[in-house]
């Protein structure tokens, strides 16, 4: 943000200082239209909250009755050749052969179940008190009801561990900062295509348009923003302008959109499982998940189903293949480009894999981070 202060104060929570930072830009920018996007490092890892924050969550722990079920699952790989059932994976997790927390045999995963994070617990809610704090700077300065408002977040919590540390092993006193949440009733964590790594709230205020509190069951996708805030904004777009969303300012008003497809391309492996590279579209209430190693189809009916226990993808033949289809479609409309095939050709002599390579050119870093 050019042209404003650079002082910190000592020990300043990063929160507060954007938060600060986002305040002094409103105001040096109140008497023309401007454009704010505060992107918040919480909550995201490192998980530090406030230190007050988090005293006041370790004292609530204190009284919190955890809840009647296992404080993690095992997650394997949908895609594998033989995957593993949710009984046999529900019977591996008190093996000694799963009792720590790294990557585990099978390409399994342990997901976190249980919300008893007091840090993740005070970073939330020093999240709360920066959107506050800018809800009270635009009505401070008359700014509230001439304000587009969008909040919203990028994915889904982190709810299985970030693989990207050298030793691939979490240490009992590290769980807390690897494993931060828990996305139940959703499946999965950040960086799976389960609902629980793309499913996220959104908030939105347009003053002047539609009636207060209208929830909307409509699905959109973050590249639906772009068209939505020129159309909020009445700016046309220009006609060979690249544009793959499509505007939810009917929504906002209360209306009904026309329906539309969903797709999401996730053409690598994710630090946060095991999971193959893999894609995904929504048509209406269901959703299919193509897998890239072994070509495995899930499909789900999110209306009956939010924790996408049960594949239909036989029972419901034709209807996978439409959804596939028009994935295959959307890939080559938009030029995706797609992986390569995993091969058994043996890596040459005296060679590694280049990940390998680069986890060891990486400095070495007890904390997990992005």
């Amino acid at each position: 943000m050019a042209g404003l202060t650079r002082e910190n104060e000592e020990d300043e929570y990063v929160t507060d200082r954007v938060s600060k930072l986002a305040v002094e830009f409103i105001e040096k920018s109140q008497k023309e239209p401007f454009f704010l996007y505060l992107s918040h490092f919480s909550v995201h890892d490192p998980i530090q909250g406030r230190l007050d924050l988090v005293e006041k969550y370790q004292q609530k722990l204190t009284k919190f009755d955890p809840p009647k079920r296992p404080e993690f699952i095992l997650e394997g790989n949908p895609d594998d050749p033989t995957p593993l059932s949710r009984k046999a994976l529900d019977a591996l997790i008190d093996t000694p052969t799963h009792a720590g927390h790294t990557l585990l045999p099978n390409r399994t995963v342990k997901v976190k179940q249980h919300q008893d994070n007091v840090h993740f617990a005070a970073m939330v809610e020093s999240i709360d008190h920066s959107f506050a704090r800018i809800i009270n700077t635009l009505e401070r300065l008359n700014l509230r009801d001439n304000t587009i408002i969008l909040f919203y977040s990028d994915n889904g919590g982190m709810s299985a561990a970030n693989w990207w540390n050298r030793t691939r092993v979490v240490p009992d006193e590290m769980l807390d900062k690897a494993y931060a949440t828990a996305n139940l009733p959703l499946r999965g964590a950040k960086g799976w295509l389960y609902e629980g790594g793309i499913r996220v709230p959104l908030i939105v205020q347009w003053p002047g348009q539609g009636a207060r509190g209208v929830t909307s069951a409509t699905p959109i996708i973050t590249a639906d923003f772009f068209p939505t805030i020129l159309e909020m904004a009445g700016i046309a777009a220009l006609d060979d302008q690249h544009l793959d969303g499509v505007s939810f300012a009917a929504d906002v008003r209360g209306e009904v959109s026309p329906a539309k497809s969903l797709f999401w391309h996730f053409p690598h492996y994710s630090n946060h499982g095991m999971q193959s590279p893999a894609g995904a579209i929504r048509r209406g209430q269901f959703k299919l998940i193509e897998y890239f190693e072994n070509d495995t189809i899930q499909l789900f009916d999110l209306s009956t189903d939010i924790g996408e226990t049960t594949n239909l993808a036989k029972p419901r033949e034709k209807l996978a293949q439409s959804l596939l289809d028009e994935l295959h479609g959307w890939r080559k409309r938009v030029g995706a480009a797609m992986p390569t095939k995993r091969t058994t050709a043996k890596i040459a002599e005296g060679s590694e894999p280049a990940y390998q390579s680069s986890l060891k050119s990486a400095a070495l870093d007890k904390s997990i981070r992005h």
